[in-house]
């Protein structure tokens, strides 16, 4: 049989080349793409509600029969009211449809349907708005919603799919064994693709997408899962002594127990691995993730290797060279900068140094990647906040030398199942533990009746020496009209507020040199205020800064918000984050109220996840994971029963390639963009 993903979708009845534009439009190329295209939503026909019992402002089907013929009304503009009346045993009720030329022929007088619609009124009483419907010859049901393009409405790609289905062979091969389905309770392919679509009850529906969503994420597991253990092979870097007892005697400080094991996993890695480290360190702001890098770094240094370290930002990779520099003084280090702001002379110098080895550690940002830079011996890469970074630069960076180890970082704590998958091509390593001479940042809620004793509090501060940064959530006027814009913001606070207080402001559609010379002044104290949207999310160290307010906090995820709150508390002075909110709900306040009870980044995380699902943690899909059809990564239980399947597969079949799993290899490469075929073909 032909594969139903090189079928295309015009070879279906009634999709000409125009219709298969529109489809194309949604993504839908072939009839293998149709049948994986899952419903956005559903409507439960099953549930059928008597005329008497509807109450207005409700969505609910009816079971009802045409009263009278359709009433069309031209209006301004050449639209069309079609307005009639239908009714059951217990009442009756006025149908309006808007600009449908062909209910009239679509109703027949006597005719008994389901309708499904939103309740309202008027003058004469209640109606039902625009509501789907289906002779009542065809039974309750529930109703696939679908997602739609303009001259492509959910009915017709309803009527694809129908089609689509019918071509499936009565028996087609199922990427998920046998054996792992009994044992996981999931129901065959066939099943859930047909169920998943048309479900004659919830409980079809809810055995549908519970297989569908747990094969989606088993593959996107085992597909992580291969990157990490085949992408990058075997190193041939020989580095066999482990230094870090020897760095941690130049700290002034003791390490965490947690620093000590993110250490210990990093130098095992390295000396007793044949393939390239490939780890992530996640710990919270203020938990030591830079000493972590450092002592690594100086392994690597000492074994006669280097190591490039790879900043988002020109402000941070100088804060970082500064600290590595103190690191390392009184070592036989060489430590370098390398970033697009310093003269090309000086960039010219570097790149020599680094390409006959007489730097052992660059710290830069993306100039680490271009053409022109290349080094003698690099053995190890570290990206800082990992998510500011795609794949893509990961590998550019990995390039500059022979397999070499790669360490990322991240402060953006992320719930462990999540982060299995999200970061399925690295280990991880969880630094969950502060140092003991960090204090908690005191964090309150506040409205913005009480911004006045804010801002007296903000004099207080600075009166002391202290600095304090203040949160829009926008830039420019007239975003939205209940927010003001940070320039807005901080023209006012200058001259109403702060008259006599140095405020500054940074934003991001400012020039990259004009932000790092803001933050340079708030950083050298020239600036007592510092006005900024998130941009400061991922900022230069101000250990004098010790209080941020958030204005519209309630417009934040609360991971990002926990972002926001690192900024402060980074010196040895008791730290404040203020957030501002007038949204009264109950959700509203548990979401923020949840960020004035506990400062553990992770625990923070699993209730964002709860609430707002996944988008903090990803924004604009830097992570580099492919699409998923259906599967949602707010899921947890999902997430988990797909880790468990994951682990089971390894442990059973031992290598994603073994022939008896080749249809689930399959489905990775397909969801990888590798081509291959599956269980349509």
């Amino acid at each position: 049989m032909t594969s139903l993903y090189k079928t295309p979708v015009s070879s279906l009845n009634g999709i000409g080349e125009k219709r298969a534009a529109l489809f194309a439009r949604l993504g839908i190329k072939s009839v293998g793409d149709l049948i994986n295209f899952y419903p956005r939503t559903y409507e439960d026909w099953s549930n059928i509600k008597h005329i008497n019992e509807l109450e207005y402002g409700e969505t609910a089907c009816i079971k009802a029969i045409v009263a009278t013929s359709v009433n069309d009304t031209r209006i301004s503009g050449g639209r069309i009211i079609s307005k009639t009346a239908v009714y059951d045993d217990t009442g009756s009720i006025q149908l309006v449809f808007f600009n449908n030329k062909y209910i009239s022929s679509m109703l027949r007088q006597g005719g008994e349907y389901f309708f499904y619609g939103k309740t309202s009124s008027d003058s004469y009483g209640m109606q039902m708005l625009s509501p789907t419907f289906a002779p009542a010859i065809k039974g309750t049901q529930i109703r696939p919603i679908y997602r739609q393009t303009a001259g492509l409405p959910s009915k017709s790609v309803e009527s694809a799919v129908r089609q689509a289905l019918s071509m499936l062979p009565s028996k087609i091969n199922d990427p998920l064994p046998d054996a792992v389905r009994e044992r996981f309770d999931l129901c065959p392919l066939r099943q859930a693709l047909f169920d998943i679509h048309f479900p004659k009850n919830c409980q079809q529906l809810e055995t549908a997408r519970k297989r569908l969503v747990t094969e989606e994420l088993v593959v996107l597991n085992l597909g992580m899962r291969n990157l990490r253990d085949h992408s990058r092979g075997v190193t041939s870097l020989k580095i066999t002594k482990d230094y870090s007892e020897e760095f941690e005697s130049l700290l002034p400080f003791t390490m965490t127990n947690a620093q000590k094991r993110a250490v210990s996993d990093c130098i095992n890695d390295i000396i007793n691995k044949s393939s390239p480290m490939n780890r992530l360190v996640q710990g919270d702001v203020g938990s030591g993730k830079t000493a972590v890098a450092a002592s690594v770094c100086y392994t690597v240094a000492k074994n006669g290797f280097q190591t490039a370290f790879m900043a988002p930002t020109e402000i941070l990779a100088r804060q970082h060279y500064k600290t590595f520099q103190r690191l390392f003084e009184n070592t036989d280090i060489k430590v370098g900068l390398l970033t697009g702001a310093l003269k090309e002379s000086e960039k010219k110098q570097i790149r020599k140094s680094l390409a006959d080895g007489s730097i052992d550690m660059v710290i830069g940002t993306h100039a680490l990647i271009t053409d022109k830079t290349e080094f003698k011996n690099l053995a190890l890469a570290v990206t800082d906040e990992q998510h500011r970074f795609g794949v893509a630069q990961r590998a550019k960076l990995l390039g500059k030398g022979n397999n070499p180890h790669l360490l990322v970082m991240s402060a953006t704590p992320i719930p462990r199942t999540l982060g299995l998958i999200i970061f399925g091509d690295l280990d991880i390593s969880i630094i969950d533990e502060l140092p003991p001479s960090r204090k908690p940042v005191k964090t309150v809620l506040r409205t913005s009746a009480m911004r006045g004793g804010v801002y007296d509090f903000i004099r207080s501060e600075v009166k002391h020496g202290r600095q304090a940064y203040i949160v829009c959530p926008l830039v420019e006027e007239g975003e939205l009209d209940d927010v003001a814009s940070a320039e807005e913001y901080a023209a006012d606070l200058m001259l109403r507020e702060f008259p006599d207080i140095a405020v500054g402001i940074v934003h991001g559609q400012m020039k990259p040199d004009e932000k790092d010379e803001v933050m340079r002044k708030f950083a050298e104290n020239e600036y007592s205020v510092l006005v900024a949207t998130t941009v400061i999310e991922v900022g230069v160290d101000v250990p004098n800064a010790t209080v941020i307010v958030i204005e519209n906090a309630e417009r934040f995820g609360l991971s990002q918000l926990h972002q926001l709150r690192g900024r402060v508390g980074r010196g040895s002075s008791q730290s404040y984050c203020i957030l501002i909110s007038d949204k009264g709900s109950r959700t509203t306040r548990e979401r923020l109220e949840v960020m004035c009870s506990t400062n553990n980044g992770f625990v923070i995380a699993d209730e964002d996840l709860k609430m707002r699902g996944p988008g903090d943690f990803f924004g604009h899909r830097q992570h580099g994971l492919p699409q998923m059809s259906i599967a949602d990564f707010a899921d947890t239980k999902s997430l988990e029963l797909s880790q468990k399947i994951a682990d089971y597969i390894m442990n059973r079949y031992g290598d994603i390639r073994n022939d008896e799993i080749r249809l689930l290899k399959a489905e990775i490469d397909r969801l990888f963009d590798r081509g291959g075929q599956n269980a349509l073909n």
